[in-house]
């Protein structure tokens, strides 16, 4: 999968019918693309409680190898979902990479990591006493896109796509069959034929719903 990039798999969930690619999460540290199944974590304004686990912590003890935290964080725009700590355990255990809807901060922190780290933004306020974690490896919505856990998520420089687990082998498929149109442009535009030619209705037909 990650010879696929985001936009030809959000083109691919498209053409299939389902939810295409999630606009304003960006990679904040690394250069890197990931893949990995979802492992979630959902955050909620604090009631002031004060708990016992921080959050995130215990979908990076659930996590496995080459797994992606996802996070809904939308409940505040003032302080981060993510952190350092975080990054720090993250990377130890082998998690390919975080996608945050909402902040994050020591983004430095994981850069020097090499952690991809995928959120709205950055912040150096902290999530403590503003949210708390109240579900893990529950389905949540990130960009107005249903993740459950175990669904594949693919991030890189573009954005993010996200895989129902149950539709990877047709997603794959369509995603191939897709870049074969694509490349066959590419070596056209490379002989010199024009792009008005090159980009005719093969290629403006390519999202229409397979039957």
């Amino acid at each position: 999968m990650l010879s696929f990039d985001s936009c030809l798999v959000s083109d691919a969930l498209e053409r299939l019918g389902l939810q295409q690619g999630i606009a304003g999460i960006i990679r904040q540290s690394t250069g890197k693309r990931i893949f990995g199944a979802a492992v979630t974590v959902t955050l909620a304004r604090s009631d002031g409680t004060v708990h016992k686990r921080h959050l995130g912590t215990t979908a990076i003890d659930l996590a496995q190898t080459g797994d992606v935290i996802v996070v809904q964080h939308t409940a505040r725009d003032d302080c981060a979902g993510w952190g350092g700590l975080l990054s720090t355990a993250a990377r130890a255990k082998g998690i390919a990479g975080v996608v945050v809807d909402g902040l994050v901060r020591d983004i430095d922190e994981s850069e020097e990591l090499g952690l991809p780290v995928f959120s709205r933004g950055v912040t150096p306020v902290t999530a403590r006493n503003r949210v708390s974690e109240t579900a893990t490896n529950e389905p949540v919505t990130i960009g107005g896109v249903m993740v459950m856990p175990g669904d594949y998520v693919l991030a890189d420089g573009s954005g993010v796509a996200v895989i129902p687990h149950d539709r990877l082998d047709e997603v794959v498929a369509t995603a191939r069959s897709m870049l074969a149109v694509e490349n066959g442009i590419r070596a056209a535009l490379a002989r010199g034929v024009p792009i008005s030619q090159a980009m005719n209705e093969t290629y403006e037909t390519l999202l229409k719903p397979k039957s």
